[in-house]
């Protein structure tokens, strides 16, 4: 019988197709239609980004090129360096899988597919790694069969069948893992099968009294929040992924969104979650805020990567729709003094529900995606420049700014804008202005096409992030951009960027977030080696200076060296038994966190 307090199943029409390389990038990030291009203009070559979807769309960008030729010496008037096309039938192996389990498969009724094109798009995430081989060569080991369930009982019929034939099954959700999670294990014999959760899409029921929502596990952020707002509601969560990360794929990797300081860490937002392991069905029996039960197992679940099993329906808190949303920014002198502000915000809890701080060097790199200036803009951009150079006195190679988001009651975010302002001046910053704000944190969600760009010309870059006490987060940013600065040069490497931004903070400590790229147009070695290089320099040198492993990417394949040193041999162990009490076969064989053959 239905509670009629919960409304009847929400069918989605999901932002993202079944077929996903007709409106995504199956090499690289995001919108087939969204990219950065060259045009040939009558005042010279100039770059746009393209398409309608972000604020930036169809504008030019005068200072991206020389920004390009000054700090990585790439020339992007130069034809591009070519890059393979889509993979054919014979570039791959032919599946491993024999005619009798692909009957078997098919008599569950689930729709499946052997085509390449399909094998190879659910065969990675969004690493460089990834990316760099898919468009320079081939992917060591791609799933042998892609099946599509539609709901929950369908997945335990198909991880019923893997464990009985002892087949991989590999759960598939948006495909943005930097971690090398969806990846599959080059040495691993058995078939693998991918399971993409693609199709699980449906918001099952929402409690309007207790403000929460069920919903199946494939769920795309972007249409949950769509659904959600059609009926006053918000998730809140908003991680830079969204547009294309699902909610099942958030509880397995312990995600993290920008709003976390109004609506909490997935983990916050968690009330219950379904997961089909090997053993059968995990779940509470009853749906209540809080319960003291012995271990949560919910957190077993989260941050499980895949490998305990396939996380099916997810129940979430909801929230009324805020009343008032505000963006704001402030200018800071140097990037310490930021950092000694927003230590000083969390201290007496006033975060807003985003509050980031960006450095010099990637204060710097937003303001190549300003978009060319009319007359008017450009005097109201000198002017902005001589009052905050001459007349404030702020040096342009050590300023910094902040990005805020204000969510609430109308009455709440005037507090809390007059409160941020005033404790702001305190460390020698001022407001920049609304439109700077919400132009800082719209920025978020094109950065990742750059990468795709940078790939063209000779340049590998990825971003990685930490988490860190208060005290130790200054020299942990001078420190690792020390370390990166020496490797480089130890390499021979001459045009390199690494520059952070604090993105989120804790009672305890905050979020740091790195970029890191480099030219390899002069290096002979293997580019993706040499970042890897460089990328294990900087994060034990986080290590050394008290930071995580991960604040919400996850470990997957490419941090597991470290996780022992983060959890002991005994969390190791507590894992494995774990793994061995729900998969005792293996048959989720990812190989995350640690190597997990059993």
């Amino acid at each position: 019988m239905t509670d009629p307090k919960r409304a009847h199943p929400i069918i989605v029409k999901s932002a993202i197709p079944k077929n996903r390389e007709e409106l995504l990038k199956w090499n690289g990030w995001g919108y087939k239609d969204s990219k950065f291009e060259i045009k040939l203009t009558d005042d010279g070559p100039e770059i746009y980004f393209s398409g309608k979807r972000y604020p930036i769309g169809e504008v030019s960008l005068p200072h991206f090129l020389e920004w390009a030729q000054d700090i990585l010496d790439v020339d992007l008037t130069k034809k591009p360096k070519e890059t393979r096309g889509i993979p054919s039938e014979d570039q791959y192996q032919k599946p491993n899988i024999t005619t009798e389990i692909l009957y078997k498969i098919s008599s569950l009724g689930i729709p499946y597919s052997i085509k390449v094109l399909d094998r190879v798009i659910r065969a990675h995430g969004q690493s460089l790694h990834e990316i760099y081989s898919l468009q320079n060569s081939n992917l060591e080991r791609i799933p042998d069969v892609v099946v599509w369930p539609s709901c929950h009982e369908e997945v335990t019929r198909i991880v019923e069948l893997a464990h009985f034939e002892n087949i991989v099954v590999i759960p598939f959700g948006g495909g943005t893992a930097v971690s090398g999670a969806v990846e599959c294990p080059a040495e691993e014999t058995r078939p693998i099968v991918a399971l993409d959760t693609s199709q699980m899409n449906r918001i099952l029921w929402i409690d309007r009294e207790n403000l929460v929502a069920c919903c199946e596990s494939g769920i795309v952020g972007q249409d949950l929040e769509r659904e959600l707002g059609k009926l006053g509601y918000t998730t809140g969560h908003e991680p830079d992924s969204y547009e294309f990360s699902s909610l099942g794929g958030w509880v397995a990797t312990r995600a993290s969104g920008m709003k976390k300081n109004v609506y909490g860490n997935i983990e916050d937002l968690l009330v219950q979650v379904k997961i089909v392991t090997a053993k059968g069905v995990l779940q509470k029996n009853c749906q209540v805020p809080r319960m003291s039960c012995g271990p949560d197992f919910n957190h077993i679940v989260l941050g499980s990567e895949g490998s305990l099993g396939v996380i099916t329906e997810v129940v979430i808190k909801i929230r009324p729709l805020p009343k008032c949303k505000k963006y704001g920014s402030i200018v800071f002198p140097a990037f310490e003094l930021g950092i000694k502000y927003m230590r000083e915000v969390a201290r007496r809890k006033w975060q807003p529900a985003s509050i980031r701080l960006m450095d010099n060097d990637q204060f710097k790199f937003g303001l190549i995606l300003k978009p060319k200036p009319n007359r008017f803009e450009s005097l109201v951009d000198g002017f902005k420049k001589f009052y905050v150079t001459k007349l404030k006195g702020f040096e342009p190679d050590h300023m910094c700014v902040m990005t805020l988001l204000f969510e609430g009651e109308d009455s709440d975010v005037s507090a809390n804008e007059k409160k941020l302002y005033g404790l702001a001046k305190e460390f020698g910053g001022f407001s920049a202005g609304e439109k700077n704000g919400e132009r800082g944190y719209m920025l978020t969600f094109v950065i990742a096409y750059i990468r795709d760009l940078a790939l063209l010309y000779n340049v590998v870059a990825e971003s990685f992030e930490t988490s860190v006490p208060w005290d130790r987060a200054a020299s942990l940013v001078r420190n690792v951009k020390h370390v990166v600065s020496e490797e480089c040069r130890a390499i021979g490497i001459t045009h390199f960027l690494i520059n952070c931004r604090v993105t989120q903070t804790y009672d305890a400590g905050c979020v740091i977030y790195f970029y890191l790229g480099f030219n390899h147009g002069r290096i002979a070695e293997d580019p993706v080696v040499i970042h890897s290089r460089l990328e294990t320099r900087a994060r034990e040198e986080i290590l050394a200076c008290g930071g995580s492993i991960s604040h919400h990417h996850g470990v997957g394949k490419l941090r597991k060296k470290w996780y022992q040193r983060s959890v002991s041999d005994v969390g190791v162990g507590l894992y494995l038994a774990a793994k061995r009490e729900l998969d005792p076969k293996n048959i989720f064989a990812t190989n995350n966190l640690v190597q997990s053959k059993l």
